[in-house]
């Protein structure tokens, strides 16, 4: 299949596993409901038809057909936000409880503890049908709803799309697309390990070394009636030229990058 690779960076991100209102935990990488909410966002698709086949596109393709690879340019740091609700506000103004009255006023205010990953970058391979991906391209670079990572307050930086067609995606991460490092590498060091996830095993990794199994393969997304498939991830440290670290300030080689695709 031909792909299209996306780069997912920003101050802060978040992909929900297990969140709860009280507590909400991010998974330490983009989950692959995370990824396909904000491709049907950009496309304007409500989450109650996020799911459906593109009737408009040749052989009615869906994001369900998509496979992703992930490369971890940088793994951000866990950071906690403290966050409160509804204290302060008067009488009959604040939080509701489930039964529709409001919370008494000596309980009005709700602690929740939001996890985000901070700092963090990744390097997405994204592949499908060809029709598919042009369309998620072109929804991303001219979005109906604006691209988030995970959260609505999560902007993603830019460039986001860094090319929206190749043969070969997985051979890009491996040895094109500039990496978003936080270390440089050292003087005369020729490679550098960099952690990939895949959602198939790689043909150089056994089937028994599976990484984690992850609840995140969406088969409904409206509000009320979410569900999810289990799926497994594979998880690999590969040797990358170090040539590709694009250094402190990696826009200047972001954007070099980008343009050899432009016409």
């Amino acid at each position: 299949m031909n792909g299209l690779l996306l780069r997912l960076a920003g101050p802060l991100m978040a992909f929900g596993e297990h969140a709860l209102f009280h507590y909400r935990d991010t998974a330490p990488f983009p989950t692959r409901s995370a990824l396909i909410g904000m491709l049907a966002a950009a496309a304007g698709r409500p989450r109650s038809h996020a799911l459906d086949p593109h009737h408009d596109l040749p052989g009615a393709p869906s994001y369900t057909d998509l496979a992703l690879t992930i490369r971890v340019d940088r793994p951000g740091t866990r950071y906690t936000d403290f966050h409160t609700a509804g204290g302060g506000r008067p009488r009959g103004a604040g939080l509701r409880t489930s039964d529709g009255n409001y919370r008494a006023q000596k309980k009005s205010t709700l602690v929740t503890h939001r996890i985000y990953l901070a700092d963090a970058a990744f390097t997405v391979a994204v592949e499908g049908p060809d029709p598919l991906l042009q369309h998620i391209a072109d929804t991303l670079e001219h979005p109906h709803w604006a691209p988030y990572l995970g959260r609505r307050n999560c902007v993603p930086d830019e460039p986001l799309v860094l090319r929206s067609h190749t043969p070969d995606p997985i051979g890009q991460l491996l040895r094109q697309v500039p990496l978003t490092s936080a270390q440089p590498p050292r003087p005369g060091q020729d490679t550098l390990l960099v952690d990939f996830l895949w959602e198939a095993p790689p043909p150089h990794v056994s089937a028994a070394q599976v990484h984690r199994e992850l609840a995140d393969d969406p088969t409904d997304l409206r509000p009320l009636t979410r569900r999810y498939r289990s799926r497994q991830i594979w998880r690999t440290a590969e040797s990358l030229p170090a040539a590709l670290y694009a250094g402190p300030r990696p826009l200047d080689r972001l954007t070099d990058y980008v343009l050899q695709e432009s016409p």
